[in-house]
């Protein structure tokens, strides 16, 4: 029975379609007929590898709609691939001389949202079968797995649906799968959180305020900087985007923020990782092992 779900949210969710819980996205451009190498079971993911879970993973999601007689377009896995995040402050002055904050890396990506082909073909649909596309995707039960993160709150998804019938036949095990992500995800914005409560990032961030204020720019944090001209707000040129940028490079340099939050973000990752081994380790054990299917689903 379908269920009464709004057009945005049907946009929403083929849009964001199977990015699921894998990080990667186009698949290696040369591995095309190779054999794939046993998978170690202790050396960490690279970048090629990441992105051929990511294609397979969207590969499999796009012939399951296909069955159910819908079309996915696959969303590329850095639509924008210039964009980068900087959650302690911008460190970077070649990118910041390019991009500023990111504004032009931002509108170009609501652009390409715009013309998204998944967009287009949700307006294509109908009521009825935008919200059978829905059930195909995602299934229609949504708490069916549970896990509790190390926070206390809980998160929950389907079993069903063919993001989940491609998770389980990429990882083999759904269910553990989704509890070594999400749980790994959320000890990763724990350690962000623990960085910025850290007393010698507060002190560090009140230095590269002063030195801000000395080049006429008046910003408590990085965070205040990146909103004024990324948020939407009128008047903002590039110019003085850039120039704010540029001068929050040398202020997070010479305010030892940068150092700091590398220091510290290192501390705190690690000693995260160590307290919750298990589960990182049934993360790298389950994505190494997806790894030779991967390359046949993708190949």
């Amino acid at each position: 029975m379908a269920h009464a779900r709004t057009m945005v949210a049907m946009v929403a969710v083929l849009v964001a379609t199977v990015t699921g819980c894998s990080a990667g996205g186009a698949s290696d451009p040369g591995a095309v007929g190779r054999t794939p190498a046993p998978p170690s079971t202790t050396a960490a993911l690279t970048a090629a590898e990441r992105s051929l879970l990511y294609d397979a993973e969207q590969t499999l999601v796009q012939q399951c709609m296909r069955r159910h007689g819908f079309s996915l377009a696959k969303v590329p896995e850095r639509p924008v691939p210039e964009h980068r995040d900087f959650p302690y402050g911008l460190d970077d002055a070649a990118w910041a001389g390019r991009h500023g904050y990111g504004s032009d890396l931002q509108r170009r990506a609501m652009k390409l949202r715009a013309s998204d082909p998944n967009r287009r073909y949700a307006r294509s649909l109908d009521a009825g079968r935008r919200a059978e596309a829905m059930d195909a995707l995602h299934g229609r039960t949504p708490n069916a797995l549970s896990v509790k993160l190390p926070t206390g709150r809980e998160v929950s998804r389907s079993d069903e649906g063919c993001t989940a019938r491609a998770e389980d036949e990429l990882y083999g095990d759904l269910a553990a799968w989704f509890r070594a992500e999400a749980i790994t995800q959320a000890l990763s914005i724990a350690r962000q959180a623990k960085v910025v409560a850290d007393p010698a990032y507060t002190r560090a961030v009140d230095r590269w305020s002063i030195c801000m204020r000395g080049r006429g720019l008046a910003y408590p944090d990085p965070a205040a900087a990146r909103a004024r001209f990324l948020d939407g707000s009128a008047g903002a040129s590039w110019a003085e985007e850039r120039r704010t940028a540029l001068a929050e490079t040398k202020c997070a340099a010479s305010s030892g923020l940068t150092s700091t939050a590398a220091r510290l973000s290192s501390r705190y990752g690690d000693a995260l990782r160590a307290e919750h081994s298990e589960v990182f380790r049934e993360r790298d054990r389950l994505a190494r092992e997806a790894l030779p299917r991967a390359w046949v689903i993708s190949d």
